[in-house]
């Protein structure tokens, strides 16, 4: 190769390859936003019973709420209420999840600071969630089907603001048998400002998996 066509490759990766990275950074960063962004089921969309949804009353007052830090993982609890009863129509699959299933009446609230730290569907892990991280703690009692550890839920205030996050740890500090969803403040504030004080949105479970996986936002995938 003659030095002047050597001298060309050079200032064509000179050139082009800064634009590269740059648009593949672009192009990550746009994949990511498809899970932090809500997403829209359609203006016409009705929340049906029978597709799984339930009216929910949603509070942003987490001091109220602290999770215990010692409790780890909970199996299935052996009695009380059905969060997801009776009918499974499926809905309609959104970067690879897919809100399904029935639901009962919960509280979401939101969790920072400290609360963030050790969440309990790990036994042994160094990571942990951030307030723009999308997960959930469940309350330990009084579920009879519970979401498990890992599981997505989809929670929709009005049919154009939906957000998924997984269940990655328990809410140990709630009431007993209260029926929370204690998100994250990122995903909580998705879907309402977080001064608000209180909402209310709908929920369902999830099926399937993220066609992309962001470890920041779910946690270590399983």
């Amino acid at each position: 190769m003659t030095r002047l066509a050597m001298l060309a490759l050079s200032l064509l990766s000179i050139i082009f390859l800064p634009t590269l990275a740059s648009a593949v950074s672009i192009n990550h960063s746009s994949a990511k936003s498809r899970y932090t962004q809500p997403h829209s089921l359609g203006d016409s969309y009705a929340f049906d019973p029978r597709d799984g949804w339930q009216s929910l009353n949603a509070s942003s007052s987490h001091s109220q709420h602290r999770r215990g830090t010692s409790e780890k993982v909970v199996p299935a609890q052996k009695s009380g209420f059905s969060l997801f009863g009776v009918a499974q129509v499926m809905g309609a699959v959104i970067n690879g999840l897919r809100g399904q299933g029935d639901s009962e009446p919960v509280t979401i609230t939101w969790y920072t600071g400290k609360d963030l730290l050790n969440p309990s569907c790990w036994s042994n892990t160094e990571w942990a969630p951030t307030d723009s991280s999308f997960v959930c703690a469940l309350t330990l009692e009084g579920w009879q089907n519970k979401p498990q550890c890992f599981k997505f839920i989809e929670v929709c205030k009005g049919p154009s603001k939906c957000v998924f996050v997984r269940v990655v740890d328990s809410c140990a500090g709630c009431a007993d048998a209260s029926h929370h969803i204690d998100m994250t403040k990122g995903a909580f504030s998705v879907l309402e400002d977080p001064d608000q004080g209180t909402a209310t949105v709908m929920a369902r479970p999830a099926s399937g998996d993220p066609d992309s996986w962001y470890e920041d936002l779910w946690g270590p995938q399983t």
